[in-house]
């Protein structure tokens, strides 16, 4: 196996991780913290497929936000599973995603848990992101108050 057929998953997670918080300006860091936390909680409690599902259904702004990256990412891991796309767009209709998720990421037992492992760890430093990011807004008030 050469070098260029290996995938960094670490460095797939920080960059994806990195996107999330990118993406999420115009919301506050503390709304982006909570999301991600949550969404950290129900994929390692309940599993990949929950994970997406919670984020459909409970997060709005900010879920979108982190799906698209968690698409992105599941895209970039090598197994064939292009995002589901709308016209150009990535599609984010609730049904769309989760049939995705279902007919792709759930299929096989090894990928499944390699995925699992990947989220996380993109969630995890999605968190410690916005945590930086809080502490930036909280300096800029207090610089500017």
């Amino acid at each position: 196996m050469s070098n260029s057929a290996v995938t960094n998953l670490d460095r797939l997670a920080a960059e994806k991780a990195q996107a999330v918080i990118a993406n999420t300006k115009s919301q506050k860091a503390s709304d982006v913290e909570n999301t991600v936390t949550k969404t950290l909680g129900v994929l390692q409690e309940d599993g990949v497929y929950a994970c997406f599902l919670y984020l459909l259904a409970k997060e709005k702004d900010n879920g979108k936000a982190v799906i698209t990256e968690m698409l992105d990412l599941l895209e970039k891991l090598g197994f064939g599973w292009n995002k589901p796309m709308n016209n150009g767009q990535i599609d984010l209709r609730p049904e769309i995603v989760l049939k995705h998720i279902t007919d792709n990421v759930t299929q096989n037992l090894e990928r499944l848990l390699l995925t699992k492992e990947t989220l996380e760890q993109m969630l995890i430093y999605a968190r410690y992101g916005a945590k930086a990011r809080q502490v930036e807004e909280k300096d800029g008030q207090e610089a500017n108050p």
